[in-house]
Order: C-alpha cells, then structure tokens, then sequence
C-alpha cells in the first residue's frame, strides 16, 4: 500500500475508529420496540442534540472541501447561503412542524395523504428515494474519492471502492442498531471531529502566514466581500431572497433526510427551536471553512497551482492537504472529511428506510393483515442494509459514470435533490395554501418540476439562467399543475 501517511497519523486515524467502534456499541444497546423508537426516536430527543445533528448532515465532504474552494476563488458571498437558510428554518419551524407533529407524522410526506390521499404520499417518497439514491451515491462517492488520495495515494478504483465501504459500514454501525437515536448522538461526535479538525487546521494555517498582512492582501484582491448585490451573481441577495429561499425550504422541511431527526424532538416546540438553533451554530461553522480558503488565497497568491491529481480535477483544500500538510495535522484532517462523510451517509440511510417502510411497505402490509410491530422493525433494519448496499453501488457507478461519459453528470447527480425539491415544493405549497389538488395532479405536478429544471439545464438546450431561477420557475410550474385539479381525495 502506497500511503502518505506517518506513525501518527496512523496513530490518530487508529485512534478515530476505536472512538467510532466504542460509541456505535454504546450506542446501539437502545431498545428498539417499534418503527417509532427508530425512526423518530418515540420523540424523546434532546433539543440541542438534534441541532448538532441537523448541522452535522448539513455539511457533507463535499462541503468540507468545497467552501474553502469558494473563497480561495471568489469572496465570502456563499454564507449568505446559510443566512437564508435561516430564514427558511422560520417557515419550517412555525408552518410545517406543527402540521406534521399535529398528525404525529414518522415521515414528512404522511401530509400528503392526509390532503390528497395514500397514493400522493407514496408518489413523494418515491421521489424523494429516487434523488436521494442518485445524490447520496454520488457524495458518498466525492467523500471516499478525497479519502483515497489521501489514506492510499492515488485514485484507482479498488481503492476508491475500500474508502466507500469503510464509509458505509461506519454510518451502518450506527444506523443499523439503534436507529436515529444512534444517529443523532454519533452526529454529536462527528461534529465535533469535523469541526475540530477544521479550527487545527486555521490555527496552523495562521500562524504559517505570521509575515503576511493577510487582511491587506485579501482586501486588495477583493476577496472580503459577504453580499452579493448584483442580479445574475450565484449567491446574489436577489437570489438568495428567492430561489435558495426556496431550496433551503425545501431541504429543512420536505426532505426526509433532514426533517426525520426535527421528528424526534419532545415536542413542536423544540423542533421549532432545534433547527432555528442548528442554523445559528452552522453560520461559524461555514464562516470557519470560507476563512480557510480565504488563508489559502493568502498562502498560494504567488505559487503554481495545478489543481489535479491522476487527472481528477481537485480542490484546493485537497492540494494543500495532500502537499503541505504536517504529520498528525494530516491524520486529523482526514478523519475530520470521513466525519463529515459520515454524518450525512448514516443519516441518509435511516431516512430512506423510513419513507420504504412507514410510506410504502407497512400500509401494503397491513391491507394484507395485522402483522407484530417488530415485523416493521426488522423490515426497517433489512432497509437500512438495503440502502447502505444501493448507495454503495451508485457510488461505484459514478466512478466509471464520471470517467468514460463525455458529460460529466457527478455535478447533476449532486443536484438531483435540487430537482427534485421543485416538485415537492409545489406540491406543499398548494397542499397548505390552497383548497386546489388532488391524488391525480400530484405526479405531474412532481414530474413537472423535475423535468422543468432538467430543460432549463444548458447541457440540454443551451439555455443559461441561475439555478436559483431553475428553482423559482420549476416550483411554479409544479404549483400551477396542482392547481388544475379539484380538492376532492381520491
């Protein structure tokens, strides 16, 4: 094995998954007596817990190295992204959660079938399956991509293929057992790895510039900007007032993968509060990665860089990483990106076992006849394998997928989620807002908005236009196909 790796990185990166074996067995002693204990842990969950678990699955690797890229080559405007999370999680908070903890939802999309009946709720799970399939897959694969370089060195495919599978059965250790309780507490632990590994990081980087006005430098090269008052900017004001508006509405509220642990909280007061108190810690947190890209800016100013390795185009993060980076620094950063890996996978897989078993299994179960809770339970632990071995595929397709196709899909792939939230967002806002829509519209309507931000894509037409407008416009065509059918529930 050709690793780059010390003794003590080794040392630290031993020392992780002894932490990781530890917690995952403490962990997953939770007795587990029905799909409720799994799922949304029978709704006993700490308030401030499940914020750290709601930032932890906001960031991803693909986060962790991708907003010290956005700084290092633009300015600071992408935390405006989170601040209009921030108001995103208001409308969450105080218009969706009573709705869902009203009728003591498991799964966001049991609202539906209270509106327009079982079939819609099954329609949205399986849109939400489908993304999340393809958009997990694919981070799944950018994390362990990230971790083949640095544990082996290079980016060959059995490689990649062993940094999926250590991916997978560190999220599986929690996820299988002890459901989201597991889940939410390992969250804890991961955040603070990830987080931790990001300040050690700063603190080295700092002190490394000791004889750089970084200010100036930064200042001069306009790299301290935080908003964005241009029209057609990506992280425009404009657009993050709309379109991510939207997007962020749709992540915190329709998207299972984030809403399950909101769930899980005592009551809706605290779920209101435990996402309003997630998006006040993640703005830091996000400030702390653009800060390091911006100290990347700083350090590279006067340097080549060639940002590829084996041909696979990398960020910057990943250059110094795999360049400058001290021992036991290097080890540490490393378990930080499997953390941030982890946090999103083991998430991802108790959501999508969620939506298969309450929104699509159980009800066909049970037309069949009374069967023991612990059936369901068992059936959730077989989803949870079941994913975990489905994501791990993607995740192996999109490396071949990225290489030999001549359109790299990996970024449409990391979008899909994005495609599919306009469907859904149509769907909810006439679901709540309007006495429109029925069983009937509610595929088309899901359909409309997918497809609609697919033709909007320039790969397909030609047509270039911000991804925030791709959102706004897609939702309304999605909104304005459920207001074409009547209110009766069929």
């Amino acid at each position: 094995m050709n690793s780059a790796f010390s003794s003590l990185d080794w040392f630290v990166f031993g020392a992780y998954f002894l932490v990781l074996a530890f917690t995952s067995f403490i962990f997953s002693r939770t007795k587990i007596a029905s799909t409720r204990d799994y799922f949304v842990g029978s709704n006993t969950m700490p308030m401030f817990a499940v914020a750290i678990s709601v930032l932890a699955t906001s960031q991803s690797a693909a986060t962790f190295l991708g907003a010290p890229e956005f700084s290092y080559k633009n300015d600071f405007t992408f935390i405006g992204f989170y601040f209009s999370g921030l108001i995103a999680v208001f409308f969450v908070a105080y218009v969706l959660i009573p709705r869902f903890y009203a009728m003591r939802a498991v799964t966001v999309y049991e609202l539906l079938e209270k509106r327009y009946g079982e079939s819609a709720k099954k329609q949205a799970g399986i849109m939400f399956l489908i993304g999340r399939v393809m958009a997990s897959g694919a981070r799944l694969y950018i994390g362990s991509l990230a971790i083949s370089m640095i544990l082996f060195g290079d980016i060959i495919f059995w490689h990649v293929g062993i940094s999926i599978i250590i991916l997978v059965l560190g999220a599986l250790a929690y996820t299988y057992f002890g459901g989201v309780k597991s889940v939410i507490l390992s969250d804890v632990i991961q955040a603070i790895t990830y987080i931790g590994a990001a300040v050690a990081v700063f603190v080295f980087l700092y002190y490394s510039l000791a004889d750089v006005d970084i200010m100036q430098v930064l200042s001069e090269h306009n790299k301290l900007r935080f908003i964005d008052s241009s029209i057609d900017g990506k992280f425009s004001l404009i657009g993050l007032l709309t379109g991510w508006l939207l997007l962020n509405i749709a992540a915190f509220g329709l998207d299972q993968d984030m809403t399950q642990r909101v769930l899980s909280c005592k009551n809706e007061k605290e779920a209101a509060k435990s996402l309003i108190v997630s998006l006040v810690l993640t703005i830091p947190v996000v400030f702390l990665f653009l800060s390091i890209g911006a100290l990347l800016f700083v350090f590279y100013q006067e340097a080549t860089v060639v940002q590829d390795f084996d041909g696979e185009k990398i960020t910057i993060f990943m250059y110094y990483i795999l360049n400058e980076m001290p021992e036991g620094l290097r080890g540490l950063v490393t378990v930080g990106a499997i953390a941030a890996a982890l946090s999103s996978t083991n998430s991802v897989l108790g959501a999508m076992a969620s939506v298969a078993v309450e929104d699509i299994y159980k009800p066909w179960r049970l037309e069949k006849g009374e069967v023991d809770e612990m059936h369901f339970v068992k059936a959730s632990r077989n989803a949870v394998i079941f994913f975990a071995i489905v994501l791990s595929a993607m995740a192996m397709i999109s490396y071949f997928w990225q290489r030999y196709s001549e359109l790299s899909l990996i970024s449409f792939a990391l979008g899909v989620m994005a495609f599919a939230y306009t469907g859904l967002l149509g769907v909810y806002f006439s679901a709540i807002f309007t006495s429109r829509g029925n069983s009937k519209t509610v595929p088309f309507a899901l359909s409309g908005g997918f497809l609609t931000v697919l033709v909007l894509q320039p790969y397909i037409f030609g047509i270039s236009i911000g991804f925030s407008w791709q959102i706004i416009i897609g939702t309304i065509i999605a909104w304005l196909i459920m207001q074409i059918g009547t209110n009766k529930v069929k």
